[in-house]
């Protein structure tokens, strides 16, 4: 198996909802933060990778052919030459609503989530200080203002960088049609998976730390 499909949209831009829809449409297994709970031995790889190592990513991705969120988010250019024939989708909201939202589930978890008990939390944690609240907003996300700043430059990075014919630029909120037509892909006829909202978070959280390797399920809302 082998990446096709490399998420570049930051978390809390429905990279949830958008795993589940990929795997709803055949296009998965998706690689999610959430799975590093499942395999913390990734975190050392992913580590190794922010300290600028080389890394095979194969050891990462070997089961699956998506990728979504942190940490894979903060490596697409990496990823984009790893796996020149996969296809780039970056997920985007509006930059104030994105960061009511993650300020309320990710940062404060971040933040507040202690470095001890079981392993799956253990490289959450590592993984959250590392990628997100140092690389990606490099000290600077409890700051609404400055953070905006970075995920707006990320995304312009993202546009700037990658070639139109190789990417999506795409609201979650528009659900199958735009994705579909880019995958090349029939549009089901369930509802697109709308899952993830503020109240949620903590409870998928648990759900893959306290199960490792039980899948999401998704919540319609």
């Amino acid at each position: 198996m082998t990446l096709r499909i490399i998420g570049a949209g930051l978390g809390r831009t429905g990279t949830l909802s958008l795993k589940l829809a990929l795997e709803q449409l055949g296009a998965g297994p998706c690689y999610h933060m959430l799975e590093v709970a499942g395999h913390p031995e990734h975190a050392a790889l992913w580590l190794a990778a922010d300290r600028g190592e080389l890394i095979d990513w194969q050891r990462i991705f070997a089961d699956y052919s998506a990728a979504v969120d942190w940490p894979a988010c903060v490596f697409w250019r990496e990823l984009l030459l790893a796996y020149p024939d996969a296809r780039a989708i970056l997920t985007v909201r509006d930059g104030a609503s994105w960061y009511m939202s993650f300020r309320e589930t990710i940062l404060e978890r971040v933040e507040n989530l202690p470095p001890l008990a079981s392993p799956a939390m253990r490289a959450l944690y590592d993984l959250g200080h590392a990628l997100i609240l140092r690389r990606t907003f490099r000290g600077c996300a409890a700051d609404m203002r400055r953070a905006i700043e970075v995920f707006e430059a990320h995304n312009a990075a993202v546009v700037a960088t990658v070639g139109a014919e190789r990417l999506l630029v795409y609201d979650v909120a528009d659900g199958w049609e735009p994705l579909c037509r880019f995958l090349e892909l029939p549009v089901p006829d369930e509802p697109f998976p709308k899952v993830n909202p503020r109240a949620d978070f903590s409870s998928a959280l648990r759900t893959r730390v306290g199960g490792a390797g039980r899948s999401l399920k998704p919540t319609r809302s």
